[in-house]
């Protein structure tokens, strides 16, 4: 059946436009409006949610804001310091005070003191040098911009996995930053805010939260003002690397004598470590652990391929080596000396760099420290808290060699040779005799041992013994107390005192009897010198260390000559018969185990009461050297004298420093035109004018002149020495062949020149020679008192 067909719907245009807008108002009653939005929940959650929503918008703009304003302030900061930085150049030497190099003798560098500085620029640095410090302290130094977020991350989780804060340990600082903090972020010294230097560096290197913020813009600033190989320059100029050297140049040559330059890997690798702590890898204080620490850094610069294969396993076959002056680091206690004795504007407290062209020796030093070594290990408990010193001069007083304490390599340290004061004990004897010989006796001449009181005070001799009448000589090889303070009583002891302080031997000595035992207190390098007197023929002497100071660039030096010969304190004539009796000691008396063969010296023991003290000291033509021995505490040394244990150190550090050594008799008296012992003329002789036309005959003679005697005054011929035999017949004493002394040699004793408690008194004191008088005249240039 069919279906009836679909009704089709109308077709009808297709709708564009959207209906018209209703009016706004109440929908009419029939008709349905549009539906409201469906709000979910109820009003808390929705409350709560508009408020995170509110809080959320408030953080955004806030930390937009804030970034924004952490940028501005950044960037002005940054250009802020921008303007301030100087030239590179003007940042490299950031030291406070200046530097002090000592040259020994023969020109060479043995010790430094203060900072010393060396600049180098970029083309004047090892490439080795320099991948070694980038390698160790920055390795993306050339790619960050001052700032290395990654390392400082790194560094505060190191820290914080080992226990200590983010900020303590490990920095994370870039060589950029470092470089801002030894610039003390542009902060210069301020004496109204800081108290002093090291004040003001301790707040510099501080480590805290906003010290670091206050590194960012600084680093950026020279970021953008200086190159890499520039930041890179102040870092490697500045740094301090231990031993007084700031920079790598001063470092190079302190620890290895050469340029920064020069250096080669293994090298360079041991003065990068120093960066991390100076003092403790400092080769010189530790040569295994700076090599440890070398091991880990060229380890490093081959990780990051900055050296090739070769070239590290060559670095770590043949570690650095320094050099002979750092090994040796010889003098210690003698640039403390210098540095100490000399003027602190040009010393301690320069604050320019200061080269000081010394008197030290370095083979004496050597071989005094080895000898002295040598005796302390063969014949000292090494339990024993005992100290020695040692001092060793020339002739005229320049020093060659100090020891201030068993430890020789040391700085800074307490120096027992110019800083402790003991009692000199018998080592004073020698000034006794030399005011009684300056008066006229001889060393033949006879002196009363035997029981002595003055004032409730009775001197006793080491061996509970007297002697009886015995000369000059054997009271003082001996070392007889009473004999000598029998001497001294006759000498006077205003002579005493006199002689021994013009000879340097101290100031404001005693006037008591004891004073010729040594009961006062003195310095080792002051009785050296005093005695260096003795050996010079009775001129004194006084120790000098500095030849000539120069300031760094200056044509002209600023300091010459400090010391060495003085004027005349007793006679040449006076000295030849003190120097023979003091040959004795060491020959048949106290000081025996000094002898050193057959080469000619003199000295003289002493011991201290209680034995807290003990002495040697001597010289021959070359050396005068003093040794003390004793405990710091005054604990009495037990079974030690003067003539133990510091005469055979005495003997030890003579054989050792005259080692190659001409053998020269005891005589010539430097700066008095190679005179020997016995040439010289008493000064206090009195003459008159007949005798002083008699001696001026006699010197025209000598320099071979044919001036005339005057009349009535003819030279007098015998001894071969026209001005002897002048003299000889101008004191009524016949001329002819003497000893040294001025007195024959077989002449008997004469009981009028005996020195006894109950005698006359034989020894008397000549009157000064007058200034005004030709024989004054005469003396003076044949002794060279003018």
């Amino acid at each position: 059946m069919a279906q009836p067909p679909r009704k089709r719907r109308p077709v009808v245009a297709e709708r564009r436009y959207a209906n018209p807008k209703k009016p706004s108002g109440t929908t009419p009653r029939g008709k349905r409006g549009r539906r409201a939005p469906v709000r979910r929940g109820n009003a808390i959650t929705r409350g709560v949610t508009g408020f995170f929503s509110l809080i959320w918008k408030a953080i955004f703009r806030t930390v937009w804001f804030s970034a924004l304003a952490v940028f501005l302030i950044i960037a002005m900061s940054t250009f802020f310091y921008y303007s301030q930085l100087p030239e590179p150049s003007a940042l490299f030497d950031g030291r406070a005070r200046g530097g002090v190099t000592m040259l020994d003798r023969e020109g060479k560098v043995f010790a430094w003191r203060g900072e010393t500085f060396g600049t180098v620029m970029p083309d004047q640095i090892s490439p080795a040098l320099r991948d070694a410090v980038v390698a160790t302290e920055d390795r993306r130094f050339y790619s960050h911009l001052g700032i290395d977020p990654r390392g400082i991350a790194s560094a505060v989780k190191i820290n914080m996995s080992e226990g200590r804060g983010p900020l303590e340990g490990h920095g994370g600082s870039t060589i950029t930053q470092q470089v801002a903090k030894l610039l003390c972020l542009g902060e210069t010294f301020d004496p109204t805010q800081w108290s002093d230097e090291a004040e003001y560096e301790q707040d510099c290197r501080a480590t805290t939260l906003w010290r670091k913020v206050k590194e960012v813009p600084f680093s950026f600033a020279m970021e953008m003002k200086y190159s890499k190989d520039e930041i890179l320059n102040i870092y490697m100029n500045r740094s301090y690397l231990g031993g007084g050297a700031r920079g790598f140049e001063a470092a190079s040559e302190r620890y290895f004598g050469k340029h920064a330059s020069e250096v080669s890997v293994a090298e360079a690798a041991m003065l990068a470590g120093l960066l991390k702590a100076p003092s403790y890898f400092a080769p010189t204080s530790n040569i295994e652990r700076a090599r440890d620490r070398a091991a880990v850094v060229l380890q490093l610069m081959h990780d990051q391929d900055r050296i090739s294969d070769a070239e590290f396993e060559q670095a770590r076959a043949n570690p650095a080596v320094l050099s002979q002056a750092a090994q040796a680091r010889a003098g210690g206690y003698f640039a403390d000396w210098l540095m100490e004795s000399g003027p602190g504007f040009l010393t301690t407290e320069t604050t320019e760099d200061v080269t000081i062209l010394t008197t030290f020796d370095q083979k004496v030093q050597r071989a005094a420290e080895a000898a002295l070594k040598k005796v302390f290990d063969e014949k000292v408990k090494d339990s024993s808290k005992a100290e020695a010193a040692v001092v060793v001069l020339s002739a005229d007083g320049a020093v060659r060699a100090m020891i201030g304490g068993r430890d020789t390599i040391v700085q800074g340290v307490f120096n027992r040779a110019t800083q402790a004061k003991r009692q000199t004990g018998s080592s004073f004897k020698p000034f006794v005799y030399a005011a009684a010989l300056d008066q006229g006796m001889a060393p033949q001449d006879y002196v009363h041992d035997g029981p002595l009181t003055i004032r409730n005070w009775s001197p006793q001799n080491y061996t509970r013994r007297f002697y009886g009448d015995v000369t000059l000589t054997t009271a003082l090889s001996k070392s007889l107390n009473t004999a000598t303070i029998r001497l001294q009583e006759r000498a006077g002891r205003e002579s005493v005192l006199r002689i021994a302080e013009e000879f340097g031997v101290g100031n404001e000595l005693p006037n008591v009897p004891s004073l010729g035992l040594g009961v006062f207190d003195s310095t080792l390098l002051e009785m050296t010198g005093a005695y260096a007197g003795i050996r010079n023929g009775g001129r004194a002497v006084s120790p000098y260390g500095v030849v000539e100071l120069r300031i760094s660039g200056e044509d002209s030096p600023m300091i010459a000559k400090t010391g060495g010969m003085g004027q005349r304190v007793i006679s040449q004539h006076a000295a030849a018969g003190l120097i023979s009796m003091m040959r004795e000691v060491i020959q048949n008396g106290t000081g025996g185990r000094a002898k050193l063969g057959e080469r000619d010296a003199a000295g003289k023991t002493g011991t201290t009461s209680s034995y807290r003290d003990a002495w040697f000291i001597g010289f021959t033509d070359q050396f005068v050297t003093g040794v003390w021995m004793g405990y710091d505490d005054n604990t009495p040394l037990t079974g030690v004298t003067g003539g133990g244990l510091p005469a055979e150190i005495w003997q030890a550090v003579m054989t050792e420093i005259h080692d190659g050594l001409p053998m020269q008799p005891l005589g010539r008296f430097v700066g008095d035109e190679g005179s020997r012992i016995g040439d010289g003329v008493a000064p206090s002789v009195r003459g008159d004018d007949a005798l002083a036309g008699a001696l001026s005959a006699a010197l025209s003679n000598m320099q071979g002149g044919s001036a005339a005697a005057p009349p009535g005054q003819p030279l007098v011929e015998g001894s071969g020495e026209p001005l002897a035999d002048a003299l000889s017949e101008a004191l009524g004493q016949p001329a002819g062949n003497q000893g040294a002394s001025g007195q024959s040699e077989t002449a008997p004793r004469s009981p009028e020149r005996t020195v006894s408690s109950s005698g006359s008194r034989g020894v008397t004191n000549a009157p000064d020679a007058d200034e005004s008088d030709p024989l004054s005249d005469v003396l003076r240039g044949i002794e060279g008192l003018n």
